[in-house]
């Protein structure tokens, strides 16, 4: 983008606020050197970037980049040889420390960042390197003891020298305070002295490193004391040599991850950066754009990004699909160069990934170029008139301008004659959409109202004027051309009545009949926009309503289903009771089978139909049972069905002819008409031993039951099924397999045993059948 073009749209104002909502010096160089992107990829991605940030922002959470510091610089000199200072370290290893912060404070967001959290990634967090260097410096950049074993010693030393001296000099002060123009020790040349009186100097003796301004004092070192100062220095001296040597190795180790640690700055300058705009967009309470590559701009209740909001009008914009220009009309201070600078600098905005301050779902597109000829640029030194200014600047345009191009015409063809300048306009405004740009222009000429009619691709505005106030309302008119108000402002302002109709008297009457269109016009959009706002309140109200409407059904819903649940509940506990009664008096009756005269079997069944008599009581469930196929499904041996005639479960034996079947239903076989069955499902394969067809039954069940590894009231319910199955396949004899173990199984399994009045007879397993860990039962 040409630099003329954003100093015009004020576009460095946006650079600015961006540089005040960057944490770090990083952040504000980033912003300091953005430029809008003309990459249409680039675009989405940085409106992407942003967009994460913003989530963040609105949940009111600050990223932690305190600490991060450029240490770019820092970073050359290490790698140069030069020797990094105690600060200089200690904003190395602050960086290191700020961006393993951020790295965490992303990745333990659980949102979904797929942006920032692949930026950290690339994070290193050179944790050896910054504890060696914290380990070394305190957090005021002083060199700490512990940095080296020779470092403690040299300054356990110079505490000690430092001791002697003072107190050597401290005895001076008691008892020779009448030679000393004050009673305090102090420091000339880095050595410890005394100030003495001029004429003292021979009574005290030594070295004179210093005098007052008036000469009546002399800041001397007595004799006794310059061996220890001597030694002081010396220790001084090699205190700071060590302090150097510290500070090379860390420098050198610096030097070694510089690599890691350029990588670090330049990923926390971008995520600064990225945050920046997030917080510039959540203070103008700004929007994400939709992004084309088609030349469409549409924004709804835009506001112009450096007028306070509280202040700014928010307008409605759209051009680029019905129409690719458009002509803005009306007086001046009336908000038509607000407009044009609102639209370049949000597509600017917009172009360096920033959110713009309109509604939700405004749409921009990603232009190649931005061109504006906006305020008047005459020039005394170049002997420029303004309409040469504006000239010369449109002849720039020109040269350039493609489909890929905004072109912003401010006051089109003005400081001319009106009428050369009108058709100047024109011929410029033909020439620019000849060439398929997006084309904003303001001018003054009435000429250029009849023009926005006779071109397809151009659509007449105006700014709104309000003549009861003599006030602009800045309010864009899409649609309608701006009319002159002279006449209405001279009589609100005390022009004589007669004046006034004279001179409406001179107007032509096309003139004439233009403003009266134009009023029709403005009164039609000013009443289509009321009525558009009427319906946009219903549409609200009716979702609010329609929002309470699905809440109170939920509701309903929710306690419905809690209501059919305590019933089904209730039910289910009135079945089981009934179930419980029920076995009891089937066990009741089998004891009484001998004198009844009735058959085991017939009690079994009996037992099966009572289980399979209970209703599937809850909805859900019933929804999870996979729907019956319908009656002319072809039925295969084994499948289970449903006798309709009945309502029984059942399994097909085999298929006799096209509509009729052999199904078993309890004990019974019988021959039954397609019609009459319906298909519930496939049977459970089971891989079991090879079954045994005992007394003409073909009732399918092991002859085994293995009870290894069941809790013991389990496996004695899987043993009491498992005993009714056997009979009623009519086997003579079965094993139970329940293992040595503690015994207490077998044990369970022996007296159930004797118990059942249908098992004739129970031994322990032979060394072939399991041992003991087996009982082989014999049914009567």
């Amino acid at each position: 983008m040409n630099e003329r073009i954003l100093r015009v749209l004020e576009f460095n104002k946006i650079i600015e606020q961006l540089k005040e909502n960057a944490a770090t010096s990083l952040g504000q160089d980033a912003a300091a050197h953005v430029k809008p992107a003309t990459d249409f990829d680039r675009v989405l991605e940085m409106h992407e970037e942003t967009d994460e940030a913003a989530q963040i922002v609105r949940l009111n959470e600050a990223i932690p980049l305190g600490g991060v510091v450029d240490i770019r610089a820092n970073l050359k000199r290490s790698v140069i040889g030069s020797m990094l200072t105690t600060t200089e370290c200690l904003d190395v290893a602050n960086t290191i420390y700020g961006g393993r912060r951020v790295k965490d404070f992303i990745e333990k967001l659980e949102m979904d960042l797929p942006i920032l959290k692949a930026q950290v990634e690339q994070i290193v967090p050179l944790r050896e390197l910054e504890q060696e260097i914290k380990n070394c410096i305190d957090d005021h950049g002083r060199v700490m003891d512990s940095a080296s074993q020779k470092l403690r010693g040299l300054r356990s030393s110079i505490r000690t020298f430092e001791s002697r001296v003072r107190d050597k000099l401290d005895n001076y002060t008691k008892t020779n305070s009448n030679m000393l123009s004050d009673a305090i020790v102090t420091i000339r040349n880095d050595r410890y002295v005394l100030p003495v009186k001029q004429e003292y100097r021979g009574s005290i003796g030594g070295i004179v490193h210093d005098q007052s301004a008036s000469g009546q004092t002399l800041f001397m070192e007595p004799k006794a004391v310059v061996d220890l100062n001597n030694q002081l220095q010396e220790a001084t001296i090699k205190e700071k040599q060590e302090i150097e040597r510290i500070l090379q190795a860390l420098t050198v180790q610096i030097a070694s991850q510089e690599t890691y640690l350029q990588e670090n700055v330049s990923v926390l300058a971008s995520i600064d950066f990225i945050f920046s705009r997030a917080k510039l967009g959540n203070k103008m309470k700004a929007a994400k754009p939709k992004m084309n590559n088609r030349g469409i701009i549409k924004m709804q209740q835009a506001r112009h990004p450096l007028i306070p909001v509280d202040e700014v009008v928010a307008n409605d914009v759209e051009i680029g699909e019905s129409y690719t220009s458009i002509v803005i009309t009306g007086p001046n201070t009336g908000g038509k160069t607000v407009t044009l600078k609102m639209v370049g600098l949000c597509t600017l905005m917009a172009q360096s990934g920033l959110q713009i301050p309109a509604l939700d779902g405004c749409e921009l597109a990603v232009f190649n170029d931005v061109f504006a000829d906006i305020g008047d640029e005459q020039s005394i030194e170049q002997n420029l008139s303004t309409f040469s200014s504006h000239m010369t600047n449109i002849v720039n345009i020109i040269e350039d301008v493609d489909d890929q191009s905004l072109v912003l015409l401010d006051e089109l063809g003005s400081g001319t004659d009106p009428q050369e300048g009108a058709a100047l306009a024109m011929a410029l405004l033909d020439e620019v959409i000849s060439r398929d740009a997006r084309v904003i222009a303001t001018t003054h000429y009435p000429e250029l109202k009849a023009y926005g009619y006779n071109r397809e691709q151009v659509v007449n505005a105006s700014v709104e004027f309000d003549v009861e106030t003599l006030q602009p309302t800045y309010r864009l008119l899409l649609g309608v051309p701006g009319r002159s108000n002279a006449f209405e402002i001279s009589k609100r302002l005390g022009l004589n009545d007669t004046i006034i109709d004279r001179a409406k008297g001179l107007i032509g009457v096309d003139s004439k009949g233009v403003d009266n269109m134009i009023a029709s016009l403005e009164k039609a959009q000013l009443g289509a926009e009321h009525d558009y706002q009427q319906a946009h309140d219903t549409l609200l109200d009716s979702e609010k309503l329609k929002e309470q409407l699905e809440k109170e059904w939920h509701n309903f819903e929710g306690q419905r289903e809690a209501l059919f649940k305590k019933a089904e509940e209730k039910a289910e506990k009135a079945l089981t009771n009934a179930r419980e009664e029920a076995e009891l008096i089937v066990d009741e009756i089998r004891k009484m089978k001998t004198n009844a005269g009735l058959k085991e079997h017939e009690w079994i069944e009996a037992k099966k139909m009572l289980e399979e008599a209970q209703p599937n009581l809850s909805k859900k469930q019933q929804d999870k049972v996979k729907k019956p196929s319908p009656s002319n499904t072809e039925l295969y041996p084994g499948d289970e069905i449903n006798l309709l005639t009945i309502n029984q479960k059942g399994t097909v034996l085999e298929k006799i002819d096209k509509n009729e079947y052999l199904v078993q239903v309890g004990i019974m076989k019988v021959k039954v008409k397609r019609k009459d069955l319906q298909f519930i499902g496939k049977q459970k394969q089971v891989v079991e031993r090879p079954l045994a067809t005992v007394k003409g039954s073909s009732y399918h069940v092991s002859t085994e039951l293995d009870l290894r590894g069941e809790r013991y009231e389990d496996a004695l319910l899987k043993l009491e099924k498992y005993v009714d199955d056997a009979l009623l396949a009519g086997y003579p004899k079965v094993s139970i397999i329940h293992g040595k173990g503690t015994g207490a199984l077998r044990k369970g399994v022996q007296e159930f045993v004797k118990k059942h009045p249908g098992i004739a007879s129970a031994r322990q397993g032979t060394m072939g059948e399991g041992g003991s860990g087996v009982t082989v039962i014999a049914f009567a």
